[in-house]
């Protein structure tokens, strides 16, 4: 079925009044692009990054308006003509249903990554090659192999995991360090996230790679403010990851030691170039001792030993 796209630049005191008014003509849904409550989503959420993608913020800049989509039948003519009637000149396109299932795995391809992997999206073919195949769905929630956190934290997994290693993974998003160190030999991991909707999205891209719960186990809830779930979690990890962010790393790595083993790995990622020398200190503080520091596209990497 085929949409009309319809986009109506509006004053920011008149959106909400407008929406009303286009309910009244037949709307039946809104997207509204606003670059004040962008900026105030940022702002109130700074704890989860360190970073906003340019061109994410340039896309909001000055944007005050409201997106719809109506049927292209007679119904959604009629409130084509309403609006227009109403604002004026407005934006319109049109749209197939097949455009939005399907058009963003165009820009989802095989990634090789390290020496030893290479992410493949389900929908494509594995490629010939020695490489272990690790299947995604990379629409599903963070963690697709294409960000340089995702990368640099898996070639590091390649030089530390051996096999019968216990595995814990703090901010798991889509489970694919998880995965990988699963098919890299380890013999379990157990994945968290704050995400509610990320234990559901581990276990079905675990699926796709043929692992079950009897190897990796998700659940969601704050490590940090949850005392009860780090001692659930108890300790012995051969390999502890955190790829998340500056700010959550740092007061991490205080519990880190007691989740790792003696001469266990901990690796942490999603350090943003001017964050590194504060999550150097806090692992050095906590009496771990870094072998390695990766850099890759203005982010950090740091590997990370709990001597005995």
């Amino acid at each position: 079925m085929r949409y009309i796209e319809v986009i109506v630049d509006t004053p920011r005191e008149a959106l909400d009044l407008r929406c009303e008014e286009m309910s009244a003509m037949g709307v039946g849904g809104f997207v509204i692009e606003d670059e004040e409550d962008f900026q105030n989503f940022l702002e109130n959420n700074r704890q989860y990054w360190d970073y906003v993608d340019q061109e994410l913020s340039e896309k909001f800049a000055g944007l005050s308006r409201i997106k719809c989509y109506l049927t292209d039948d007679a119904a959604g003519q009629d409130s084509l003509r309403q609006i227009q009637a109403a604002y004026g000149p407005i934006q319109i396109s049109y749209v197939e249903d097949s455009d939005w299932e399907n058009n963003w795995r165009e820009f989802y391809k095989p990634i090789s990554v390290g020496d030893k992997l290479v992410i493949v999206p389900e929908w494509e073919p594995i490629p010939e090659g020695a490489r272990l195949p690790l299947r995604l769905d990379p629409g599903l929630i963070f963690g697709t192999g294409s960000h340089a956190t995702t990368r640099l934290c898996l070639a590091a997994l390649e030089r530390e995991v051996q096999p019968g290693y216990r595995v814990l993974d703090l901010g798991c998003g889509s489970g694919i360090l998880g995965i990988g160190a699963l098919l890299l030999g380890a013999e379990s991991c157990l994945a968290c996230d704050i995400d509610p909707k990320a234990p559901d999205v581990v276990r079905a891209n675990a699926a796709l790679n043929d692992i079950g719960t009897d190897r990796l186990q998700a659940c969601a809830g704050d490590i940090l403010a949850d005392a009860s779930l780090r001692r659930h979690f108890g300790g012995g990890y051969q390999l502890v990851l955190a790829n998340i962010v500056a700010d959550v790393i740092i007061p991490l790595c205080g519990f880190a030691k007691d989740f790792l083993a003696p001469d266990g790995v901990f690796i942490s990622s999603g350090i943003l170039e001017g964050r590194q020398e504060e999550v150097r200190a806090a692992i050095e503080q906590a009496g771990l001792h870094i072998v390695s520091q990766d850099f890759e596209d203005e982010w950090y990497c740091f590997t990370a030993v709990n001597p005995r």
